[in-house]
This record gives structure tokens, C-alpha cells and sequence, in this order.
């Protein structure tokens, strides 16, 4: 670990194991504060390994792509507070400094934003993959596949230790992931696919294939193109999550990085991570309406019941997450923008009143988090629910390939290898039949 990432080295901790044989091995300290002990040493000196389920407290790399702090609520991409990049900047900036550490000159900006643009199509080909899906196919179903496919296409890619190929390919992913999006959609819905416009900027593009038809002209609401950006930005990255960590595993193997990607929305697909936001609109279905939050929320303080109050709280931020309080405003815009009743909505809007007041959720810091906001504004916005978790990954695309990119420039790197807790003692004998 480099002293520039912040990482400072607190000395040695002294192991001391049943047979009475001590082991010195160097406590570090990351910049939000938080200790690891490096035990790269240990498997190779004593043959013992770390037991860690989940690697919930396990560092797998160093980075400086994103910063968290969980107990002050913080979330910073390459150094730039998350609430600066989503209210002051657009898409283009989050997704420069992403990639290249620093926000773009304008100049920079401007010669991102046509290479982003120029990049947007897809293999004529590659859209004759979507025909050999069921007409009932789940749109993450088909990103997977498409987007895995897309290794084929790129064969060179595969040459990762040329830089100029490594950002070429992160420019492709981006660029391509909303086309890629728009035309699973149009496939699950049965609709001609649309193209994409190089007038139109990134998130009016995603509007634009998503809802415009070839037979009639379709007007970009300027104001849900914006909710839609802070929804993307505010997605871009959140350190080592599951999908993040599955992307930095393949990569490892110096795999392909579009099936990289493609092992990371697979990874994204599961409800226990990207599909939170569905999770909420589930939850107020059966909710079903403002009449039914007081029972809810006392099934939600009953630990004996089944029932979660989905959408509050946050594994991560001990505080409010930092995220909420940016799409809680582009909510209230959105819904007075659009003005339409929507009981759904509205049960929303009531239980995020009642819960919010209620001193059993404020003790315990379960708060609205981003997912509450952001599935309620894709919901006002028209988006069906089986998008979100598409929409998510356009957004953390950008994310997993900083961190592909970061990781394929390191000067040393290792394939991923976890042990294994053996189960069983002996060799099993298996008698032939």
C-alpha cells in the first residue's frame, strides 16, 4: 500500500498463536480512519489462513477512486464531495474525474463528451443477439448476454496492458450501456428498437431510445433528463461492493473487461444488492395505502415478523446516507413537475412522513436512503420496474471500469485465489455400482 493513498503505518501488531509462536505483521490506517492488519505474510510464514465469509472485514486492494466515511456520512469520488458533483456538475464531470482522477478543463470536457457520443452504437449483429431472447425476457437477463457478447466484437481489448486500449474500452462500455439498455427494453416491450442522436446529450439519450416511437416525435422533458442524470451520478461508484468486487475478481484473471462488466451487472442483478429500489416499490405495493403505514411500521419493529421497512437505513452510513439527501430534492421536483396521483406515490410520501417522526426509525439512524428516492422519481418518471436495476448498472458501469482501469495499471498484480474451510476430515471412499 502507497503512503500517497493516505495509508499510514501504525507499527506492528504481535499474533500470538496456541503453540506460543508470535508473528509481527504491520496495522495500517486508510484515510476515513479505518485499521487493517496486513496478513499477506501470515499463509506464507505459519500456513495459516484468515476465515472472513462475505469479506466483510477484508481489504482486497487499495484505491482512490471513491471515498467513504460511513459514521459522517461522506462520499466523495477521486477527492470531490458527492453533493458538489450532483448539484453543481453533470454526468460528464463525475464520470471524467471517475476515470482520470481530477475534473475535466473545458476543453477536456469537450473532447470527452464527442468521444462518448461517437461511441454510442452498437454492431449492427450484436442487435440481431436480442431476437434469440424470449419475448418475456427480464432486461438484466439480456444485459448479461449482450453485454458479455460484446467481447466478440472486441477481441482486442483483451490486450490490456495497452493503455490506450484499456481507455478505449472503458469509453465503449459507457457509451454503449444506455443503447444496450434501451434496446433490452424495446425488446421486453415488444417495440422497434430507436437509435441514438449525437445532438442529444447522455441521459437525454436514454430517454430518447427508451420512450421515443418511429412514428411519432418525442420531446426530451428537460427536467426529468436532469433527475435522471443525479440519479446516474449519484450510482457511479460506492467503493468495494458486491458487484464492484466481482468485476476487480475477473479482471484478475485478465479476462476480457467487457465480459468483466458483464460478470459485475450479473453480479448487480441480485436483489440483496441492485435490486433495492424494486425492493421499495414492492414494499409499498403491499403497503397498498396510507391507511395500512401504521400497521406496517409496527410489523417493522416487531423483530419476530418477516416484514422490512425497505429502503431505510444503510449497511454502509451509520449516519444519513449522503445520497438521500440530494434525491430527496429532485423527488420533490419531479413529482411537482409531473403532478400526477398516483396512490403508490403518495403511500410514499405518507410513510416517509410517519417514519421519519417516529423516534424508534430516528434512534436507530434507519432513514429514507437513495434507493427509497430514486425508485419513487423512476416510478413518477414512467420507468417500469424491471428497468431500475438496468438503469443502475448504465450508472455503475462508469464505476467498474475505473476500477478495472485502476486495477489493470497496477504494477504488480495477483489473480484473485480465496481459500476454502475444508469440510471433510478424511478422503470419502465411493464404492462402485
Amino acid at each position: 500500500m502507497a503512503d500517497d493513498h493516505g495509508v499510514k503505518d501504525l507499527g506492528m501488531a504481535v499474533v500470538k498463536l496456541p503453540d506460543g509462536q508470535e508473528l509481527d505483521l504491520p496495522l495500517l490506517q486508510d484515510a476515513a480512519g479505518n485499521r487493517f492488519l496486513d496478513v499477506r505474510k501470515l499463509q506464507p510464514t505459519t500456513g495459516i489462513c484468515t476465515f472472513d465469509p462475505g469479506f466483510t472485514s477484508t481489504g482486497s486492494c487499495d484505491s482512490k477512486v471513491t471515498f467513504i466515511d460511513g459514521k459522517k456520512g461522506v462520499l466523495m469520488y477521486r477527492g470531490y464531495n458527492i453533493d458538489d458533483l450532483a448539484e453543481q456538475g453533470d454526468f460528464t464531470d463525475s464520470c471524467y474525474a471517475l476515470l482520470h482522477g481530477e475534473l475535466p478543463t473545458a476543453a477536456q470536457k469537450q473532447e470527452f463528451e464527442t468521444e462518448l457520443t461517437r461511441h454510442t452504437m452498437v454492431h449492427e449483429q450484436l442487435i440481431q443477439f436480442y431476437k434469440g431472447f424470449r419475448h418475456d425476457a427480464h432486461p438484466m437477463a439480456i444485459m448479461v448476454g449482450v453485454t458479455g457478447a460484446l467481447s466478440a466484437f472486441y477481441a482486442n481489448a483483451s490486450d490490456i496492458g495497452d493503455p490506450q486500449m484499456r481507455l478505449r474500452s472503458c469509453m465503449r462500455l459507457i457509451s454503449k450501456m444506455p443503447t444496450l439498455a434501451a434496446i433490452a427494453y424495446k425488446t421486453a416491450i415488444g417495440q422497434p428498437i430507436v437509435y441514438p442522436r449525437n445532438d442529444l446529450t447522455y441521459t437525454e439519450n436514454v430517454l430518447h431510445m427508451m420512450f421515443s416511437l418511429p412514428s411519432e416525435k418525442y420531446q426530451v422533458d428537460p427536467v426529468l433528463s436532469k433527475a435522471l442524470e443525479v440519479i446516474l451520478i449519484l450510482h457511479m461508484d460506492h467503493e468495494q461492493n458486491a458487484s464492484t468486487s466481482t468485476v476487480r475478481v475477473a479482471g484478475s484473471s485478465q479476462a476480457n473487461p467487457f465480459a468483466c462488466i458483464a460478470s459485475g451487472i450479473a453480479a448487480l442483478w441480485g436483489p440483496a444488492h441492485g435490486g433495492a429500489n424494486e425492493a421499495v416499490l414492492r414494499m409499498l405495493e403491499d403497503i397498498g395505502n396510507r391507511d395500512n403505514i401504521p400497521e406496517a411500521l409496527k410489523r417493522a419493529k416487531d423483530k419476530n415478523d418477516t416484514f422490512r421497512l425497505m429502503g431505510f437505513g444503510h449497511r454502509v452510513y451509520k449516519t444519513y446516507d449522503p445520497r438521500a439527501k440530494i434525491m430527496k430534492k429532485v423527488c420533490d421536483q419531479v413529482l411537482e413537475h409531473v403532478g400526477i396521483k398516483d396512490e403508490l406515490l403518495e403511500v410514499a410520501m405518507e410513510l416517509e412522513h410517519v417514519a421519519t417522526s417516529d423516534d424508534y426509525f430516528v434512534k436507530r439512524g434507519l432513514y429514507p436512503n437513495v434507493d427509497f428516492y430514486s425508485g419513487i422519481v423512476l416510478r413518477a418518471m414512467g420507468i417500469p420496474v424491471s428497468m431500475y436495476t438496468v438503469l443502475f448498472a448504465v450508472a455503475r458501469t462508469v464505476g467498474w471500469v475505473a476500477q478495472w482501469k485502476e486495477m489493470a495499471e497496477e504494477p504488480i498484480q495477483k489473480i484473485s485465489r480465496p481459500r476454502q474451510v475444508n469440510v471433510y476430515s478424511v478422503p470419502q471412499q465411493q464404492s462402485a455400482h
